[in-house]
C-alpha cells in the first residue's frame, strides 16, 4: 500500500500526524490535523526533512536515534516550526511501522501543548497567588485531606507551633500530630475536641488552645470543598496573646497613672462608686484626703522636672505606705494626690493623715541630693460633708486650700464656712476685675509731715474702692486676693498711671508734691518693670524725683542680684527708693547699703507702743540710728498721738503720717490741707 493510499486513514485520526521515510527521514504524508497546525498546504510538506518542522537543536540528535533502531516507539516534547516562524510547544510519539514488508516507515504524532501549558501556568499562578496568600496572613494555617494527612502549611504556623525544621523535613505526619499535642497545656481536651471535628467532616467550629510557651491560640476549623464534595479540612490559629496583652495594658493605662503606677481618678470613682452602694446599706463612713506636696515646684525648676518625677515616685510611695490594703490612692494632678479610705471615721482619718506628714517630713534623699518635702492635707467625710464623690473631692480641696493659706505643712477637716470663705474669694475677685473695668478704683493721698517743722514733705497714694454693691472695700481685704490671683500687677499699673497723673497736675500747679506708690513684690518682679516705670515717666513728662517706689523687705531679698541691677536701673531714672514696713521682714545690712535707697518706713507695729512699750522704743531708735549712719530718711507710719509724734522727734526721726495729721485724703481735699501747713 503507497503512502497516498494512507492519506484517507491518516485524516481520520484526531492528532496531527506524518508519515516519514525511515531511510531519507523526509516526509511522505501528512494528515490534515498537521497542515492546520502548521498553517500550511498539504503538498508544501511532501519531500521536506522532518527536521524542519522541529525546531529543538535536540531533535537532530533525536532523529539520528530514531533512524538507529534504538527504540521502536519514542516520546518526547519539542518545538514545532509554524509557516509563520512561530514554535509551539507540543508532545511527539514517534512509532516504526510497516506499510510494506521490508519497507520500515515512521509514524510522527503530534498534539498541541498551547492549551495544556497555558493551563498549567494559570495553575501555577494561582498556587503562587495562593502560596503568598497563605504566608501573608498573620494566621497560622494547616491543610490537611480527609484522612487528616498534613497537605499544607504556612510559616506563621510552624512558628507558632514552634515544630522543629527536622520534623518539616521528615513529613512524618503522626510525629508532627505528636508534637502538636505535646504543645498544649490541656492534652486530654485538645485530644477530645480533635475527635469530634473528625466525626463530622462539615463541621465549623472556633475554640481557643492554650500552649505551654504561654500562647494563646484562637483555632477556626473549617471544611475544603470541591465540587460540594468535602475533601479536606483547613485549621487556622490566631495568636491572641499579643491582643491580651496590648487589652491589659490599655486597661493599666486607662485605670492607672503613667509615673507612678497609683490608681487614677477613674479606677478611684468605680472604687468609691462601690463603697457608696455598700455604705448607703450598711451607714458606714468613709473619707476622702486631699493631699498637695508643698513648694514641689521649686524642686522642678531647680532640679529639673526628671528629679520631680522620681522625687513623686518616692512620695507617692511614702504616702501608700500609710495606707491600708483597703484604701486607695490615687494621683490626680502633678503633684497632688487623694486617699481614699474605706470605712474610716474621722479619728481614723486624723491617724492617717498624722502618718504621711510624719512620712513625708523624714529627709528625702535622690542621687545623692537630700531634700525636705512637706504637704498640705485637706478630709472631707461621707456623709457628713458630702454624699457624692466629686462633691467630697471638692470639699476636701477645700479644706486643703484652707491648711495652705495658713502655712502648709498640717491637715484640716473640712467645714462649711470654709465653701462660704472661698464663694465669697470667688465674687470678690469678679467684682474687683469689675471694678476696674468701671473705674470704681480711685487713689487718697496721706500726707508725710516733717517733725521739725511741720511741713508736707511728701504723700503716699493709696487705694479705694468703693462698690456699688459691696460699698467701701477695705485694701486689706482686695489686696491678698489681687496678689494671689495676680490681678495685683493690674492694679500697679493702674496706681503708677494714677499717681504720675496727680503728681503731674501738682507740678503744673506750682505746688510740687513727692508721691509715693507701693510696688508689690508680683509687680516688681516683672521683666518690663523698670522700662513700663520710665516709659509712665516720660510719656507724662514728669520730673522724676517726684515719684518715689515703696517696697517691702521681702521684695529686696529675693534675687539679690537681680533687684540691685533693678533697684539702680530706677535710681538713674531719678526716682526716689524706699523701703516700706521696715523691720516686719528679714534685711540684712550688708545688702542694705548696697541698695539705692533714700528713705525707710518704720512700720506702725512698732509705733503704736510708743512711748510706753520698752521693746518699740528700743527698735525704732535703733533703726532711727542705723538709717542716720547710713545717711537715710526715716519716716514713721501709723502716728496717731501727740505722745508718739513727740518722741519720735525727741530721737531726730525726720518725718511721720497717720491719723494724727490726716488719714488718706482726696486730692482735692489734700490740696486744702496743704494750703495750711508751713511753707518749706
Amino acid at each position: 500500500m503507497t503512502p497516498l493510499r494512507y492519506a484517507a486513514l491518516l485524516d481520520a485520526m484526531i492528532e496531527a500526524v506524518c508519515l516519514v521515510d525511515a531511510t531519507t527521514l523526509r516526509i511522505i504524508e501528512i494528515n490534515q490535523g498537521l497542515a492546520v497546525l502548521v498553517g500550511m498546504e498539504r503538498s508544501d510538506f511532501i519531500g521536506k526533512p522532518v527536521v524542519e518542522l522541529m525546531a529543538s537543536p535536540e531533535d537532530l540528535y533525536f532523529w539520528e536515534d530514531v533512524a538507529a533502531g534504538h527504540a521502536g516507539t519514542i516520546f518526547s516534547d519539542s518545538l514545532l516550526r509554524c509557516s509563520d516562524g512561530i514554535a509551539i510547544p507540543v508532545e511527539r510519539k514517534v512509532s516504526r511501522v510497516w506499510l510494506n514488508p521490508g519497507e520500515p516507515v515512521f509514524l510522527v504524532g503530534v498534539r498541541d501543548l498551547r492549551q495544556q501549558r497555558q493551563t498549567e501556568e494559570q495553575l501555577e499562578n494561582r498556587m503562587a497567588e495562593l502560596r503568598a496568600t497563605l504566608e501573608s496572613t498573620g494566621d497560622g494555617i494547616l491543610v490537611t485531606d480527609t484522612t487528616g494527612a498534613v497537605r499544607h502549611y504556612n510559616r506563621r504556623f510552624v512558628e507558632l507551633w514552634n515544630v522543629p525544621p527536622d520534623l518539616l523535613d521528615a513529613h512524618n505526619d503522626p510525629a508532627m500530630f505528636a508534637h502538636l499535642s505535646a504543645c498544649v497545656l490541656d492534652e486530654t481536651t485538645y485530644t477530645d475536641q480533635l475527635g469530634v471535628i473528625a466525626s463530622d467532616p462539615e463541621m465549623q467550629c472556633t475554640d481557643v488552645v492554650l500552649l505551654r510557651s504561654g500562647r494563646m491560640l484562637e483555632r477556626v476549623t473549617l471544611p475544603q470543598t470541591s465540587r460540594s464534595r468535602v475533601v479536606g479540612r483547613v485549621y487556622s490559629f490566631r495568636d491572641l496573646t499579643e491582643r491580651l496583652d496590648a487589652q491589659k495594658r490599655i486597661e493599666v493605662l486607662a485605670y492607672t497613672d503613667a509615673l507612678t503606677g497609683l490608681p487614677n481618678r477613674l479606677l478611684l470613682g468605680q472604687r468609691v462608686a462601690v463603697a457608696l452602694r455598700a455604705a448607703q446599706r450598711s451607714g458606714a463612713t468613709f473619707a476622702i484626703m486631699y493631699i498637695d506636696l508643698d513648694r514641689f515646684k521649686n524642686i522642678n525648676d531647680s532640679l529639673g522636672h526628671t528629679f520631680g518625677d522620681r522625687a513623686l515616685m518616692e512620695a507617692a510611695s511614702r504616702i501608700q505606705q500609710t495606707l491600708r490594703e483597703v484604701d486607695t490612692l490615687c494621683r490626680v494632678g502633678g503633684d497632688e494626690f487623694i486617699a481614699f479610705l474605706q470605712e474610716a471615721d474621722a479619728l481614723g482619718a486624723e491617724i492617717v493623715a498624722r502618718r504621711i506628714l510624719e512620712k513625708l517630713a523624714q529627709p528625702f534623699v535622690v542621687d545623692q541630693i537630700n531634700f525636705s518635702l512637706g504637704c498640705s492635707i485637706g478630709v472631707a467625710m461621707y456623709p457628713a460633708d458630702a454624699r457624692t464623690l466629686d462633691a467630697l473631692i471638692q470639699c476636701a480641696d477645700t479644706a486643703m486650700f484652707r491648711v495652705k493659706e495658713r502655712g502648709r505643712g498640717n491637715f484640716r477637716f473640712y467645714q462649711p464656712q470654709m465653701n462660704v470663705d472661698l464663694l465669697s474669694r470667688v465674687k470678690l475677685d469678679h467684682s474687683m476685675r469689675q471694678a476696674m473695668d468701671l473705674g470704681l478704683f480711685t487713689l487718697h493721698y496721706q500726707p508725710q509731715i516733717a517733725l521739725c517743722d511741720g511741713r508736707l514733705l511728701g504723700v503716699e497714694a493709696l487705694i479705694r474702692w468703693h462698690d456699688l454693691e459691696l460699698g467701701n472695700v477695705s485694701p486689706a481685704t482686695f489686696i491678698p486676693l489681687a496678689e494671689e490671683s495676680g490681678f495685683i500687677i493690674t492694679i500697679g499699673n493702674w496706681v503708677l498711671q494714677e499717681a504720675i497723673r496727680q503728681a503731674l497736675v501738682w507740678q503744673h500747679s506750682g505746688r510740687p508734691v513727692v508721691v509715693s506708690i507701693n510696688v508689690s513684690a508680683l509687680q516688681f518682679q516683672q521683666g518690663d518693670f523698670v522700662e513700663r516705670v520710665a516709659s509712665a515717666i516720660g510719656d507724662a513728662g514728669l520730673d522724676a524725683s517726684l515719684l518715689e517706689l515703696e517696697l517691702t523687705e521681702s521684695v529686696l531679698i529675693k534675687d539679690v542680684n537681680e533687684t540691685l541691677a533693678r533697684l539702680h536701673a530706677l535710681s538713674c531714672l531719678g526716682v526716689s527708693l524706699a523701703i516700706d514696713d521696715f523691720g516686719t521682714g528679714y534685711s540684712s545690712l550688708a545688702y542694705l547699703k548696697k541698695f539705692p535707697i533714700s528713705k525707710l518706713k518704720i512700720d506702725r507695729a512698732f509705733v503704736m507702743g510708743l512711748p510706753d512699750d520698752e521693746g518699740d522704743r528700743a527698735i525704732v531708735s535703733a533703726t532711727i540710728a542705723m538709717a542716720q549712719a547710713l545717711k537715710l530718711t526715716v519716716v514713721a507710719e501709723g502716728v496717731e498721738t501727740v505722745a508718739q509724734r513727740d518722741y519720735l522727734k525727741s530721737l531726730h526721726c525726720e518725718a511721720f503720717q497717720g491719723f494724727l495729721c490726716a488719714p488718706g485724703l482726696p486730692a482735692d481735699e489734700l490740696e486744702r490741707l496743704q494750703a495750711t501747713l508751713p511753707k518749706g
